[in-house]
């Protein structure tokens, strides 16, 4: 017999639950600057069936040992109510003095623990979104892994980033669903999150247009850097302010 097994059947399953808890809490001190083996130890996605955390290593190893707001949109797990919050498990492991928060369409508040708020939250209701990021200050890093569906992402996206404490990084994943026509994505549709983001992304040269009375937008303003990788998009919140480079042959 295993030592798992004996422990599960000589343990009442509340006094099993709270030997894996203390496990992965030693495991997250011990793993606690590798975001790839904190994704295996807490069980969430992001390293296995994605390869996401070596671009989250690379954008937010500068930044683990500072004091941030974390927001995360979906919490996991769906309808299941026992099930989800490992991604959080691990920012909260990786970003040791952090405030970590998760929304979710499902209510998951049960789920919270110290350090981790979980609050039930439609992320395409805006209003609902504005008065969590006043009630918590603002965010530094928000992570979309909610829906998935091309209208959410671009509508989500448009009512927290100006929202976003400067300096802030701002993730999309799993934009696959941008090509499936499912999710409100096609191969070269225009309203697709993928489009809308591919455009963001000329709005940083904006002074560079040829457009005498041209009036550039938020975004052009405050986005400093997009970065895109399979199925994951970062954007950089900072003052787009660089002058023409040579301004007398834009016209």
């Amino acid at each position: 017999m295993s030592l798992r097994s004996w422990l599960q059947a000589n343990l009442s399953s509340s006094k099993y639950r709270s030997l894996v808890r203390v496990k992965k809490a030693i495991l997250g001190w011990w793993y606690r600057n590798d975001l790839n083996r904190l994704a295996l130890l807490f069980g969430t996605d992001k390293w296995g069936s994605h390869w996401y955390t070596q671009h989250y290593q690379r954008y937010f190893g500068p930044l683990k040992r500072k004091r941030l707001n974390l927001l995360e949109i979906g919490v996991g797990g769906y309808e299941a109510i026992n099930e989800g919050a490992a991604s959080l498990r691990m920012w909260k492991a990786y970003f040791r003095r952090s405030r970590i928060v998760g929304i979710d369409l499902y209510d998951k508040s049960h789920l919270s623990e110290p350090l981790i708020d979980i609050r039930q939250c439609d992320q395409a209701d805006p209003e609902a979104l504005l008065r969590l990021s006043t009630e918590y200050g603002g965010f530094d890093i928000i992570i979309d892994d909610g829906s998935h569906l091309n209208e959410h992402v671009i509508k989500t996206f448009q009512a927290l980033f100006p929202l976003l404490r400067q300096n802030g990084i701002y993730v999309v994943e799993d934009t696959q669903t941008a090509y499936w026509p499912a999710w409100g994505g096609g191969f070269n549709n225009p309203q697709t999150s993928m489009a809308f983001f591919k455009g963001l992304a000329d709005g940083l040269n904006h002074v560079e247009y040829p457009i005498a009375d041209y009036e550039p937008t938020y975004f052009d303003q405050n986005i400093i850097e997009l970065a895109f990788f399979h199925n994951l998009v970062f954007i950089r919140k900072g003052n787009n302010n660089e002058r023409a480079n040579v301004p007398e042959l834009v016209l």
